[in-house]
């Protein structure tokens, strides 16, 4: 019988070696990210693996989200002011542009006709423009005309010599849009 536990005795031995190398070899691959382990054990761990990394890869945290919105909220601060310069001047050059068009097609009128206009419409019929445009700063058709004598009339009669614009805002040079 002493021969029988002896055998016993060793074979637990070696079952308690080779599970201690198992389990070496389980934490050290585990520690890698690696899982190559029996199948109960690697399943275990695999398990516990996937529940940690779900639950720290859920998504994104309050702090995160604040330093976002924050980082958006001062570029817009930042490129706001720009943005709305960028929109005045547009605004500025149309209003230059349709002055000046509506100037010259006010001198071509008098020199087609013989004689000048009596409003913005009359240059609109005659097909002289497609429509009376609208003011970019009051977003209107309310253009101010300046009437005169007509010089090129006999009778000496009236009509439109200058067109300005409505606004009596001041432009981005400091002069008022109603003197352009």
């Amino acid at each position: 019988m002493d021969t029988a536990e002896s055998n016993m005795r060793r074979r637990a031995t070696c079952d308690e070696r080779r599970a201690a190398g198992e389990g070496e070899r389980v934490q050290t691959l585990a520690g890698d990210g690696l899982l190559a382990a029996t199948s109960s054990r690697r399943d275990a761990l695999s398990a516990r693996l996937l529940r940690r990394m779900s639950r720290t890869q859920s998504g994104f945290t309050l702090l995160e989200l604040m330093i976002v919105i924050s980082i958006i909220i001062i570029l817009a601060i930042i490129v706001l002011p720009q943005y709305q310069k960028t929109v005045l001047q547009a605004r500025e050059s149309v209003l230059r542009d349709d002055l000046a068009q509506m100037r010259k097609l006010l001198d071509q009128y008098a020199a087609d006709k013989g004689q000048l206009p009596q409003s913005l419409e009359d240059l609109s019929s005659s097909g002289y423009l497609r429509e009376v445009p609208v003011d970019p700063i009051t977003g209107q058709k309310d253009w101010n005309v300046v009437t005169g004598q007509d010089a090129n009339s006999a009778e000496g009669g009236q009509g439109v010599v200058d067109v300005r614009s409505a606004s009596g805002d001041l432009s981005s040079e400091g002069t008022p849009y109603s003197e352009w």
